[in-house]
């Protein structure tokens, strides 16, 4: 009998168990759902709580549906919502809600940690953002000092989730990536990057590559689930790394475009390629010796849904009667910064905006610009991944929003590159930190692991309409400072 290889997701919305053979065939899954507060404005958090008990959930689910396949588990690999703090007390007990990943209340603390330590651009590769971990901690520092005086460690939510499997505490190197303490080139902690929140490394966890071991799943729960024999746990990864190595997007030049809630622009590189000025976020990969860009559109399909539900409209609808009316660059243009920006402006602050009515405009026109308004903002994430000397081979396009052959028309003319269309699959994190969890306990090579999926189809870019986007383009560049100047 062969073993399988379990991995879980503790994502923002929800949580997801999957289970794989040793080809990477599917054997079972299971989801759980996760709420989110919102106690002020720009505040975003969870209870840690809430993750473990939607864990115990999906893995209960699989040991239910596919109990014999279960019991020979060998791995179990984790993904994760990136950047959340996760406070722990000397007792391993949580201190507060976990800040998460769109929390946007450290702006201040930003530039209060930058101003500690000037060299922080230099040494982790990335802009202090709101959303990263670290800024979130100094904020409990100057607003909640009582809470900061009990601190032990600070865990990301995937390794508060292997603290629970395993009683370890430990974090891949890319995840850590995301927290601005990790000396991104040296993949280690640095020490004067930590300093500047008050914090040295007794308060991190350890640290391991994604595809390596990182814990053995306690007996009691290797007992509750029916797995036979021990049960490796790797150090897995941040979810779109994960969600690499489930595409097969683990060598130099290769990536994916993702069109979800979010959009990400994401390419694997063979060395540390930061370019700060640009707010790409350079990080480690979930895999040895590897490292990654990644280009963040904070409102992609969500400012596609955001107009659906504005007009009374279903967004998929809208959609198709933008394409089927398609001519080329629409009149009116769309900022898709409804929550801010991540990639290329790094503001919290900044807002969306339609540009060019008319007495034209309909609803279909508006869901044409808006889908123009995201495909221009990959754009933007396109042009500062090349400035900092960044090619891109192949791209795979993932999420909900890559069902629209429209869309995906747009981002490969806007950037200036196909684009492939898998075949319907699983690519995400969960299958993704399946693929290390069985690199972790077979010791296999994640270059033969983590293969590409076969592709459908290809969409190419319209040459035809070269010269209008770029012209779009410009406008769309020019309005961003043009409105924030007014704004002021």
């Amino acid at each position: 009998m062969t073993g399988t290889y379990l991995g879980i997701d503790v994502g923002t919305s929800g949580v997801k168990a999957v289970l794989i053979d040793e080809t990477g065939a599917l054997l079972a899954e299971a989801t759980a759902s996760l709420d989110v507060s919102r106690p002020a404005p720009g505040w975003s958090e969870q209870d840690p709580a809430q993750w473990w008990r939607a864990t115990l959930e999906v893995v209960d689910g699989i040991a239910k549906s596919n109990p014999e396949a279960l019991s020979r588990a060998r791995s179990l690999g984790l993904s994760g919502q990136m950047h959340g703090a996760t406070l722990l007390g000397k007792d391993g007990g949580v201190l507060r809600p976990c800040m998460l990943w769109n929390d946007g209340r450290s702006m201040a603390e930003c530039a209060e940690f930058e101003a500690t330590c000037p060299t922080s651009r230099e040494l982790c590769g990335n802009i202090a953002m709101p959303g990263f971990t670290a800024p979130k901690v100094l904020w409990v520092k100057n607003h909640e000092p009582e809470v900061f005086a009990k601190l032990d460690k600070v865990l990301l939510p995937k390794a508060y989730v292997r603290y629970m499997l395993s009683g370890e505490m430990i974090e891949d190197m890319s995840d850590a990536s995301g927290t601005l303490w990790l000396n991104v080139q040296k993949r280690d902690w640095s020490d004067e990057l930590l300093a500047a929140t008050g914090l040295s490394r007794a308060n991190m966890p350890a640290l391991a590559e994604g595809s390596a071991p990182a814990g053995l799943l306690k007996k009691e729960l290797r007992q509750r689930w029916g797995i036979a024999g021990a049960v490796v746990i790797a150090g897995g990864g941040g979810d779109n790394a994960a969600s690499a190595c489930g595409i097969g997007a683990i060598r130099p030049g290769e990536g994916f475009v993702s069109l979800g809630t979010s959009g990400v622009l994401f390419v694997s590189n063979e060395k540390f390629r930061p370019n700060t000025e640009g707010a790409v976020h350079a990080f480690c990969h979930a895999i040895p010796d590897t490292w990654h860009q990644m280009g963040v559109v904070l409102a992609a399909a969500d400012a596609l849904n955001w107009l659906a539900r504005t007009v009374g409209r279903n967004a998929v609808e809208l959609s198709r009667t933008a394409e089927a009316q398609f001519k080329g660059p629409a009149e009116e243009i769309f900022l898709p910064y409804l929550g801010g920006e991540r990639t290329p402006h790094n503001s919290a602050t900044a807002r969306g905006s339609f540009v060019g009515l008319s007495h034209l405009t309909d609803p279909a026109r508006l869901a044409q610009a808006v889908m123009e308004g995201v495909a221009l903002a990959f754009r933007d994430c396109g042009r500062v991944l090349a400035d900092a000397g960044t090619r891109i081979d192949r791209l795979i396009a993932v999420g909900g929003g890559s069902n629209s052959a429209l869309w995906l028309r747009m981002i490969a003319t806007n950037l200036d590159m196909e684009i492939q269309v898998p075949h319907d699959g699983d690519f995400g994190g969960a299958f993704g930190a399946a693929r290390l969890g069985l690199c972790a306990a077979e010791g296999a090579d994640p270059r033969d692991v983590m293969t590409m999926p076969r592709i459908k189809t290809v969409v190419q870019p319209d040459t035809s309409l070269s010269a209008a986007y770029a012209e779009h383009y410009a406008r769309y560049r020019a309005l961003y400072p043009a409105i924030e100047e007014a704004r002021k």
